[in-house]
């Protein structure tokens, strides 16, 4: 019989760090993560990769975990993992008198309840179950599962052959994904930012399925396109390179900051067709009037579709956020279509799974704007192995 594993306690100690900053002082795990690793400089790459999956396990599983320790006590929590996953679980007094039988018998009691075996709020196993009917269980069930990391070759610079071969001569090995011709799966967890490649700016870390909205928009080289809802430029830098670095691409956002951060990732990627719009007021974006051949709606949502990736998101979100959320899509949407020329084409896409920020969303538009728009196609990424889940659709404007 195999030696089950032990966590060392300098990792215990570090997720530990990590959930507090997570839990009681309301940080994103990839903040609380970056602090722990800048607390533990020699900390081994491998060590590293064992607090980040197993933080973001016990992220993910939070309520599981509480409902099968009978407590709060992240410690207990953590202890509550180590027994789940088949670690061995030490007697460090933290673990009192956590009993690994006891546990997994609990478990065995309560994982045929979805919400407790997801581990999700009550009222986000309700809206999913509304929404979605039958395929909710599915769904919530790939969303929990770990992420990979994925690439995106940046066209501009070399072939998706030529930076398979160059990371893999710097010693990360990666595999194709077919349905996705411009991705490459990292085969093992590694500070990819810490290669060669990275700064060269030979690729970005993308989902893939995230890598099917661009060119979803059908841009060309040498067409004006605007990509609205641009953030940190990652569907910008794919657009400039479908484009080319030919034509013009204008991303706009309403957070100054954020397109800044995209600048410096446009200098490191080479691309140099573009320009920079802060969104302040309705005139910033009057300004643009049917100016725009192809238009990236790329809206704010719940980011529902994403969880695989944010596991902690789910605790941080409310149902009032996604009503709010719903009506400054349904905002976005009508007021920034304006930019486009007729004959022109716009995709409305999202990072959600629910139909009340996807589908429904574009029809009522269409309901509204029935002279001017028409639906050519509707695409939706449903959580998988390789991918978050998205939802796109690709409107062309007639007048």
């Amino acid at each position: 019989m195999s030696t089950p594993l032990k966590l060392p306690r300098s990792a215990a100690d570090a997720i530990i760090q990590v959930l507090k900053d997570v839990f009681v002082h309301n940080k994103y795990a990839d903040k609380a993560l970056e602090k722990a690793f800048k607390a533990l400089p020699r900390m081994s790459d491998d060590d590293k990769a064992v607090i980040a999956e197993s933080s973001y396990a016990i992220i993910r599983l939070y309520r599981l975990l509480q409902t099968v320790s009978h407590s709060d006590s992240l410690w207990k929590i953590l202890g509550a993992w180590i027994v789940l996953n088949n670690f061995e679980l030490d007697n460090w007094k933290e673990f009192g008198s956590l009993n690994a039988a006891a546990i997994q018998q609990r478990f065995e009691d309560v994982k045929s309840d979805r919400k407790i075996r997801e581990s999700i709020p009550d009222w986000l196993d309700e809206r999913g179950e509304q929404e979605l009917g039958g395929k909710w269980g599915a769904l919530i069930a790939a969303l929990n599962q770990p992420p990979v990391i994925t690439l995106r070759v940046n066209t501009l610079k070399l072939t998706i052959e030529e930076l398979q071969h160059q990371l893999d001569d710097e010693g990360y090995e990666t595999t194709v994904v077919e349905e996705y011709p411009e991705a490459l799966v990292l085969s093992k967890r590694k500070n990819i930012f810490q290669s060669r490649a990275f700064q060269e700016g030979l690729f970005e870390v993308q989902d893939a399925g995230s890598q099917s909205i661009v060119p979803f928009l059908q841009v060309e080289p040498g067409m004006r396109v605007i990509d609205a809802c641009a953030g940190t430029g990652g569907k910008s830098l794919h657009l400039a390179a479908r484009m080319q670095n030919k034509g013009r691409l204008i991303s706009m956002d309403v957070a100054d900051w954020k397109l800044e951060e995209f600048k410096k990732r446009a200098r490191r990627a080479g691309v140099h067709n573009f320009e920079t719009r802060t969104i302040e007021t309705a005139k910033s974006i009057k300004r643009f009037h049917q100016t725009a051949d192809r238009l990236l709606l790329d809206v704010p949502c719940s980011g529902l579709g994403v969880l695989k990736r944010n596991p902690d998101a789910r605790w941080k979100l409310k149902p009032e956020y996604i009503t709010k959320i719903i009506n400054t899509q349904k905002d976005i949407l009508q007021n920034y279509s304006l930019m486009l020329k007729p004959g022109g084409i716009l995709v409305y896409s999202t990072c959600s799974i629910l139909p009340s920020e996807n589908e429904n969303q574009v029809k009522h538009f269409l309901e509204k704007n029935s002279q001017q728009f028409i639906l050519e196609e509707e695409k939706t990424i449903e959580p998988s192995t390789y991918t978050d889940g998205f939802y796109m659709a690709r409107l062309k404007r007639l007048s």
